[in-house]
């Protein structure tokens, strides 16, 4: 019986996902995607929705179900039951998480049928989706774990080089591995210490400050490595592989993931890590949630919470006085810990829920 982990593609490879059945079902899916991607729905998103489509109708093709007036509330409980009791190669049931990163398309792929009349009606209406936990990260990279990481990159080579210079905006800017991948040559600015995500998550854009560390190695892979990588037309990425490609979600995840066990550090993650350990210290040293919201570009940190515009100068003194990676180190601002605890819960809960949607993702 095919399951969730049966076939995986990558993002930005569709093709792998037309191994369908030529029934009413598939010709639909191809319909949604393109109606989704004409609404400028992200391309990430459209993968997911792809592959998760894709995995549904083969569940149907095993059962006889072939077209979309076919489909009932039913099934589709049937099929969420069929997520709850699959196993993984390794026998470990798939994560509420991952089960919801399943049914979620669903709804969405049913929903655009009721609109379009393909359907007399939406039998995911009325799909409830399992409840995912809320848990704080298991572990926070701490000041000396982040600077044991930075120094394992030999910065004698050229690709130590680069990878000090991209942990280093990484750490400093707290910015997504795909905001980091899409970055251009034209996104950063060292004399002015800023940095601007393009389309960034949501599609909104935001200019971000860039720390002095991080401006320096910056500027010495600028000067010194990134002119020995272009190799032909260059990309304009900012940072390059060996073979003068930017960089894909994958490499740059076990280009991190390297210098954490170099660094004799045994945590799961990599990118993300860094957007957790510069968000957290920042608030240990007396950052405001806000600003950090600015800064990581969260519309909120839960429900409950405003979000407040703030300008970048502005961001920018909360950035100089509360990052560790800095050149000088300023008194801290004094903190109730009280409230403390309560943003760094808040903020800590805000951060695994997204890397948990990031490797849903890429799943």
């Amino acid at each position: 019986m095919r399951g969730p982990g049966a076939k995986k593609t990558s993002p930005g490879t569709p093709g792998r996902g037309w191994d369908l059945p030529d029934n009413g079902l598939s010709r639909a899916l191809r319909e949604f995607l393109d109606a989704c991607g004409a609404q400028g729905i992200a391309a990430r998103t459209l993968d997911q929705r792809q592959r998760a489509t894709r995995r549904f109708i083969l569940w149907c093709q095993d059962r006889g179900l072939a077209q979309p007036g076919e489909i009932t509330l039913p099934i589709l409980e049937r099929y969420q039951r069929h997520l709850y009791h699959y196993r993984k190669p390794d026998g470990a049931p798939l994560a509420f998480s991952s089960q919801v990163a399943e049914l979620a398309p669903l709804r969405a792929y049913f929903k655009w049928l009721a609109r379009g009349r393909y359907i007399l009606y939406n039998p995911a209406a009325e799909l409830e989706l399992p409840k995912v936990p809320r848990s704080l990260a298991r572990y926070v990279l701490s000041v000396a774990d982040v600077e044991a990481i930075l120094n394992a990159a030999d910065t004698g080579t050229l690709l130590g080089l680069r990878d000090r210079a991209l942990m280093e905006v990484l750490y400093s800017s707290a910015i997504r591995r795909a905001e980091l991948i899409h970055l251009s040559i034209f996104d950063v600015d060292t004399r002015r210490g800023s940095l601007f995500v393009r389309a960034g998550k949501g599609a909104k854009d935001r200019l971000l400050p860039l720390g002095a560390r991080a401006c320096a190695w910056l500027d010495q892979y600028l000067r010194e490595v990134r002119p020995e990588l272009v190799t032909g037309r260059d990309p304009q990425a900012l940072f390059l592989t060996l073979h003068g490609d930017a960089f894909d979600h994958y490499s740059i995840g076990e280009t991190v993931k390297r210098y954490i066990a170099k660094a004799g550090i045994g945590v799961k993650g990599a990118c993300h890590l860094f957007r957790h350990a510069c968000a957290t210290h920042m608030l240990e040293n007396g950052a405001d949630t806000r600003y950090i919201q600015a800064l990581l570009g969260h519309a909120s940190l839960n429900s409950t919470q405003i979000y407040t515009q703030v300008a970048l100068a502005k961001l920018k003194q909360i950035h100089d006085a509360t990052h560790p990676a800095r050149l000088e180190r300023s008194p801290a601002p004094a903190v109730a810990p009280a409230r403390m605890a309560d943003d760094q819960a808040a903020l800590l809960a805000a951060l695994d829920a997204e890397a948990a949607d990031e490797g849903r993702a890429s799943s």
